[in-house]
């Protein structure tokens, strides 16, 4: 399970960036914003680091070496080392279905310092759908389709490790 999220673009507030990101991974339009429900220091892990703009991956720690890949703002890094204003990374998503003990795909390569961070600051909005919803729909968002669900706040299913501690800011909400 997952609480709808994303990342800010260039020139975007953190509100405007919950309402598009909340139309999109729901299908939702039209969220009507109620209130902030406050914003937390997400730190990643020990050893890594987050995408913090769009980047290509080079090969070598060379800007003219082979570049192969884009990673998108937001994943989370392990840094493998540094070298002349590049740091080495490797990302790897692991098989969240069928043995989430195997790595599906793995990306080692070289990207530009300035492309990391080792902080990030999370905004939470509290919005509400002006039109009645469905209680089960599905969306396709990034290749995934997500299927949707109301959840009471009071009797919440498990949410993915990286995200389960943000409940306690989202306990800021009234009973």
């Amino acid at each position: 399970m997952q609480i709808p999220a994303g990342t800010v673009n260039q020139g975007e507030n953190p509100e405007s960036t919950a309402r598009r990101e909340g139309a999109e991974e729901t299908g939702l339009e039209g969220l009507v914003l109620m209130r902030s429900l406050g914003q937390v220091d997400d730190l990643p892990r020990l050893g890594y680091v987050l995408v913090a703009q769009h980047t290509l991956v080079y090969s070598r720690p060379d800007k003219s070496s082979f570049d192969w890949v884009h990673l998108p703002t937001g994943l989370p890094v392990k840094v493998l080392r540094h070298s002349a204003g590049l740091t080495q990374i490797c990302y790897e998503e692991n098989d969240r279905y069928i043995e989430p003990q195997y790595t599906t795909y793995s990306i080692t390569g070289w990207v530009p310092d300035e492309a990391l961070t080792n902080h990030c600051v999370r905004h939470f909005y509290l919005f509400d759908a002006p039109n009645p919803s469905p209680e089960r729909w599905s969306v396709g968002v990034d290749n995934h389709i997500f299927e949707l669900f109301w959840a009471p706040l009071n009797d919440l299913p498990s949410i993915v490790p990286s995200q389960d501690s943000w409940l306690n800011v989202l306990g800021m909400l009234p009973a």
